[in-house]
């Protein structure tokens, strides 16, 4: 890891106006480092870089938030990155660092507006991807991106890994409803994002996150985006990459499916399920299996104001019976409920899509509120 005073230089020169990655390695290779390249451009006037404390209050906030700032050398930086021409000089990186390196990793990416059966073919994609130690990379957007997160964190017993690139700072949640989805993947995967702490949603910042999310990913997947949708232009980057691209038809005439009937028309491969994919990967390295970092959680008591009492008390209670709206243990769901894990991670995943319940930090499921606001 960096120490602190190159991180500092890092963080000025990367944000002086005008300085990109590219102008960045130009600086530090005619200069011989980081420091010196500083150096060099405080003295010719011409640029500002950020001031010294800016960096210092930058990396304050930084610890403060549990975040780590990985430079390109670093040993923990993505393996997988720094095949780009001009990856990231420097990434902010939440959670378990062991996801940003694992053996095989794939991109899940589609529309926003996805529809039910595209929102669940993502998931189920992502959760049989991520039991084979497949590491899903994605953009944290709603629709499919937050259906592959879900997915993947499902597979495993509760194990899976998945990365979020954020187009972001990471202390900006986008969309805002994803606050707890974030919290979920750096339990055991990681939340990466180029910008600054601070940095507000813009769409300009998008196709920068899109480039990641393809340079993090032995192959990437697309499941429903329109013409215009910015799943293409991940998928552009990631045949820039020489990336295997696939891509989950459509009914033609839908408007969500125009954009992946495209891409197979183009030459992408069709990808239904999980194995049609698996096969296509080598892996990238020795393989990390990331452990979890959580405790496990008590079940709560079920209370018998609860909203999540049983209507037909005189029927057979089902697992979902004993979820209360501040969170069950999965583990304790298995438990009552006689399933085996995997079993019950593609129930809990079916009842999630449908708006039943949501997974909480914890390893924890917590029941939906029902007509309330």
């Amino acid at each position: 890891m960096a120490n602190t005073e190159t991180i500092t230089a890092a963080l000025r020169l990367i944000n002086t106006p005008k300085i990109g990655p590219k102008s960045f390695y130009d600086l530090v290779e005619a200069n011989g480092s980081i420091e010196k390249a500083l150096v060099f451009l405080e003295k010719g006037g011409k640029y500002k870089p950020w001031s010294f404390e800016q960096a210092s209050q930058e990396l304050i906030k930084a610890k403060q938030l549990g975040i780590e700032l990985l430079l390109y050398f670093d040993d923990d930086y993505p393996q997988m990155l720094k095949n780009l021409p001009s990856p990231p000089p420097l990434i902010y990186a939440k959670g378990n660092l062991n996801a940003l390196n694992m053996a095989k990793s794939v991109g899940i990416v589609g529309a926003r507006a996805a529809s039910v059966n595209g929102r669940k073919t993502a998931a189920k994609i992502a959760c049989y991807l991520a039991e084979d130690d497949v590491c899903i990379i994605s953009g944290m957007a709603r629709g499919i991106d937050t259906s592959a997160h879900k997915g993947a964190m499902y597979a495993r017993d509760g194990l899976g890994v998945t990365v979020a690139v954020l187009g972001t700072g990471l202390d900006i949640i986008y969309p805002e409803e994803n606050k707890n989805l974030f919290a979920q993947i750096c339990t055991n995967g990681c939340a990466i994002s180029e910008m600054p702490l601070g940095t507000l949603a813009s769409a300009k910042q998008f196709p920068r996150r899109n480039r990641i999310i393809a340079a993090l990913s032995e192959a990437i997947v697309v499941v429903e985006a329109g013409l215009k949708s910015g799943s293409l232009i991940t998928a552009e980057f990631a045949q820039e990459q020489g990336k295997t691209l696939f891509a989950v038809p459509g009914t033609p005439g839908e408007s969500r499916a125009e954009g992946a009937n495209m891409l197979i028309k183009k030459g992408a491969k069709l990808a239904e399920n999980a194995a049609d994919i698996l096969p296509f990967l080598k892996g990238n390295k020795n393989i990390v299996r990331p452990k979890k970092t959580t405790a496990k959680q008590k079940v709560l008591v079920f209370e018998n104001n609860d909203d999540n009492l049983s209507k037909h008390k005189n029927q057979p209670q089902s697992w979902v019976d004993f979820i209360t709206i501040d969170g069950t243990d999965i583990d304790e769901l298995i438990r009552i409920s006689g399933l085996d894990a995997q079993t019950m991670a593609a129930e809990i995943l079916e009842k999630e899509l449908a708006g039943v319940v949501t997974r909480c930090p914890g390893n924890k499921v917590a029941l939906i509120r029902q007509g309330r606001k």
